[in-house]
This record gives C-alpha cells, sequence and structure tokens, in this order.
C-alpha cells in the first residue's frame, strides 16, 4: 500500500466554525503533526464555538491520532468550545469517548505550587485532630485488654505469645549485634580522639560504657525494632484486615485485641529490656576492641576501668527507656494495622506510617525522659 503521511488542514465555514481535515497515516512513530496551530487559532480571540472533523481521507492511524484528538479536546474544554466528533473513524470516536468519561481525580498527581506550605501544615494538624479520638480509643481497647490478661480472662493462646517472642526476639539477635557493635566502634572513635590530647585514653571505658547503657543501646534497639518489629505488625494485621480475617474474628465472637494485639505488645515489652541489655554487651565490647587494638589498652585496664564507672542505676535507666519504647513501638504498629484500609497501596501506608510514627515517639520520649531522669538526678 502507498504510504501518505498525516497531513491536517483548518477550514472555517463560518466565524464560529473550525473544520478539521485529516488525511494520511497517523502513526506515533512518525511523529504526527502537533495541534499547535489549532491552538493559535483558538487563542487568537476569532470566536469559534464549535470544532469538527473529517476523517474519510485517514488510512492507518494509531495512538498517535488519539494523542493529537485529545489535545484538541483538552484546548476545546479549556476554551468552552463544543465538539463534533462525527467526521472521525468509529474506532477514534469510540476510544475518546471512554477517554473523556471520567474526569481525572482531583486529589492525585502534581498539585504544584497551588497548595501552600501553610495549607499543608494545616491538613496535616486537622488530620492528626481527626485521628487523636482514634487512637485514644485504641489504648482504651488496649488498656481494658490488659485487665483481662491480668485477670486472666483475655482470649490469646499462649503459643501465638511464644512465637511473637521467637519473631521479635531471638530473630533480630544478628541486627541488634551489628548495629551495636558499629555504634560502639563510632562512639569510640569519637571519644578517643579527643581523649588522646590529655593522655585519657583510659575514660573510652566511661564514655562508652555509660553511652550505651544510659541512651544509645536502647536508643538504637528501638530504632531498630520499628524498622523491623514495628512495620512487620503493621503489615500483618493490614493484611489481615485487607482479607477480612479481622471481621471474621468479631464474626465468630473473639476480641481482636485480645487475639491479635495483645500477644504482639506483650511480646515486645518483654523482649526489650533483654535486647537492651544484649546491646549494651556489644557494644561496650566493641569499645574495648577499639581500645586494645588502636590505643593499646589492655583487655583487664579496660574492663576495670568499665565497672568502676559503672552503676546499677545507670543499666536500669537504659533498661526503662527501652521497655518504653517497646511500649510505643508495639502500639504505634499495631495501631496502624488495625486502622489499615482495605487494599494493598492501604498496607503499604500502614507500615510506612507505623515506622514513622514509631521513630517520633521514640525520640520524643528519649527526649523527655533523659531530661527527667537528669532534673531527678538519677
Amino acid at each position: 500500500a502507498h504510504y501518505m503521511p498525516g497531513q491536517l488542514s483548518l477550514e472555517s465555514t463560518s466565524p464560529e466554525h473550525l473544520h478539521v481535515v485529516l488525511s494520511g497515516d497517523w502513526l506515533l512513530q512518525d511523529s504526527p503533526a502537533p495541534a499547535t496551530d489549532i491552538a493559535q487559532r483558538l487563542q487568537a480571540g476569532s470566536g469559534i464555538r464549535r470544532i469538527s472533523f473529517d476523517g474519510k481521507a485517514l488510512a492507518e492511524w494509531d495512538s498517535g491520532l488519539l494523542t493529537f484528538l485529545a489535545r484538541i479536546y483538552q484546548l476545546a474544554g479549556n476554551n468552552d468550545i463544543e465538539i463534533d466528533p462525527g467526521g472521525l473513524p468509529d474506532g477514534a470516536r469510540r476510544m475518546l469517548a471512554l477517554a473523556t468519561a471520567v474526569p481525572p481525580k482531583e486529589d492525585t498527581g502534581s498539585h504544584g505550587d497551588d497548595v501552600k506550605m501553610f495549607e499543608r501544615i494545616g491538613v496535616i494538624a486537622l488530620a492528626m485532630w481527626r485521628h487523636a479520638p482514634e487512637m485514644l480509643r485504641f489504648l482504651g481497647e488496649v488498656t481494658q485488654s490488659l485487665g483481662r490478661v491480668v485477670r486472666g480472662r483475655a482470649q490469646f493462646r499462649t503459643a501465638d505469645l511464644m512465637l511473637v517472642i521467637q519473631d521479635v526476639g531471638p530473630q533480630a539477635l544478628p541486627i541488634v549485634a551489628l548495629i551495636s557493635f558499629l555504634v560502639g566502634l563510632i562512639v569510640a572513635y569519637m571519644g578517643a580522639v579527643q581523649l588522646a590530647q590529655f593522655g585519657a585514653q583510659i575514660y573510652i571505658a566511661n564514655l562508652v560504657g555509660l553511652g550505651m547503657t544510659r541512651e544509645m543501646g536502647a536508643l538504637m534497639t528501638g530504632i531498630i525494632m520499628a524498622g523491623r518489629t514495628g512495620a512487620a505488625y503493621a503489615a500483618q494485621l493490614g493484611t489481615m484486615q485487607v482479607n477480612e480475617e479481622i471481621d471474621a474474628f468479631r464474626t465468630m465472637g473473639f476480641n481482636p485485641i485480645d487475639f491479635l494485639v495483645m500477644p504482639r505488645m506483650l511480646a515486645l515489652v518483654l523482649v526489650m529490656p533483654l535486647m537492651v541489655l544484649y546491646s549494651d554487651i556489644v557494644g561496650i565490647t566493641a569499645g574495648m576492641f577499639v581500645s586494645v587494638t588502636a590505643f593499646e589498652i589492655s583487655t583487664y585496664e579496660y574492663y576495670q576501668q568499665t565497672v568502676r564507672a559503672m552503676e546499677w542505676r545507670h543499666i536500669w535507666v537504659g533498661v526503662f527507656k527501652g521497655t518504653v519504647y517497646g511500649m510505643l513501638i508495639a502500639f504505634a504498629g499495631c495501631l496502624r494495622g488495625m486502622q489499615c484500609g482495605r487494599s494493598a497501596q492501604a498496607v503499604g501506608e500502614a507500615t510506612t506510617s507505623a515506622v514513622v510514627t514509631s521513630i517520633l515517639l521514640i525520640v520524643i520520649a528519649a527526649s523527655l525522659l533523659t531530661i527527667l531522669f537528669q532534673q531527678l538526678g538519677i
């Protein structure tokens, strides 16, 4: 067949009528003519109120023609101009009807600069205000469930609790050990560089020991658990929400808070103190490694200096902080999971929100507890 590239001609049968004649092959690979000429005619203030088409001379066409026509439809819509698609091929008319049947959602895509900074802050503040009652209600349900656990009337299985403890405890030891060791190395090197100026390298043991036990051990363990366990809680409960399993629990007479939330919260609260102690030991060992290998301090000297610097109150402060962080992580992860919507996208959003909320709560709690303990002299 003879090939002829797509051509376009414009005819004005009246001052208010623009007739578009299309001919040849309109294929995307051939870069069809843009709608520039038509845009200029419409923007010239010529009073055009109607556009019609003549496609009798069209040969082959694909999405290149549809892209061109979609641009004309957009220009016509912006200028309140009527479109008469009667002269177009049947296939093109049907596809354009599908494309223009549903208007685009206004809350998707790029918003540009229309939404100002203060408007965004206001939207976030309103969302937090709306979600506050739901968070308080969930906290109340968890408190009631904890009361039933104490009385031995909670609807959950001990086997589920043991399974969750294994997942959040022993299986998390490798990543906690790695991060704690690296943090101990960093703290030791940073302190040693400054202490070496005064010949006080032995006090690396004090710095690493107190830093890990009071702050860094609990904080790093909390952040690791937020990214690992908090996200897992939200994803698990969110997926159950999507699959309507939580609704099935309610239908069968099981309390989802007792059966699903409480084992996860208890597991993390029980495991976190042990994980914090483990993190402290690994971090102190890392400081010992730096001192012995880089600053010629013997293992015995480092051990003795650590024992002299450490007191039980420092250890209990770190363990208490870690327990609080565990409560916050479990609360945020289970809350976002139970709030999850009914789609795969909602599960991802719930998981992301759980991690962000957990880390935010941990940082706020760390600041408040540090100030509190300093004021109390602990």
